[in-house]
């Protein structure tokens, strides 16, 4: 893989991760406010996306990271 196509990869994989950690924003803060009005029930049910979506942004970050290691890796052997 050349490095424009690593560098693209590596943009749309923190592209995605940030909108991942933006929904688990806006649940975590519906879930809050659940929380704040005595609500904890409703509040636990609402957060329970939140796992899959960190999940999901952390593998993405690790892919980012992975992509960057690896072309680093191979520029240094050219």
């Amino acid at each position: 893989m050349d490095r424009i196509a690593t560098e693209q990869s590596i943009r749309i994989c923190l592209t995605e991760t940030h909108k991942l950690l933006k929904d688990a924003e806006r649940i975590s803060r519906a879930a809050v406010a659940c929380a704040d009005a005595g609500s904890v029930s409703e509040a636990i049910m609402v957060s329970e996306d939140l796992g899959q979506l960190l999940h999901d942004a952390g593998h993405l970050h690790d892919a980012a990271s992975l992509l960057n290691r690896l072309a680093s890796e191979l520029g240094s052997d050219r």
